[in-house]
C-alpha cells in the first residue's frame, strides 16, 4: 500500500495520551494515530451519509409535527400513552 506522511500540530496532552496507548498496546505512534484517523474518517462519512438521508426524507415529506411529538412525549409514563406519531 502506498503511504504519504501527513505532519500536525496537536497540544502536548494530546500527545502524551497517544504515546501512552502506544505503550500500553505495544504498538507505535504512527499505528495509534492511523487508526484513531480512520475510525473518525469512518464516523464522519456515515454522519453524512445519514443526514443526506433525512435531508431527502425531508424532501420526499417523511416529517412529523413537532406538536404531535411532544404530545406523545408527554403522553408517556401516563396510564393512557399515545401510539407513537409516524
Amino acid at each position: 500500500m502506498e503511504t504519504r506522511v501527513l505532519t500536525a500540530h496537536v497540544p502536548v496532552q494530546l500527545a502524551e495520551k497517544v504515546d501512552e496507548l502506544a505503550t500500553r498496546l505495544e504498538r507505535s505512534r504512527g499505528w495509534i494515530v492511523k487508526q484513531a484517523l480512520a475510525d473518525w474518517i469512518e464516523l464522519e462519512e456515515e454522519r453524512r451519509r445519514l443526514t443526506l438521508e433525512a435531508m431527502a426524507d425531508v424532501d420526499q415529506g417523511n416529517v412529523v409535527d413537532q406538536e404531535e411529538i411532544e404530545k406523545w412525549a408527554a403522553s408517556l409514563g401516563t396510564d393512557k400513552p399515545l401510539p407513537r406519531p409516524l
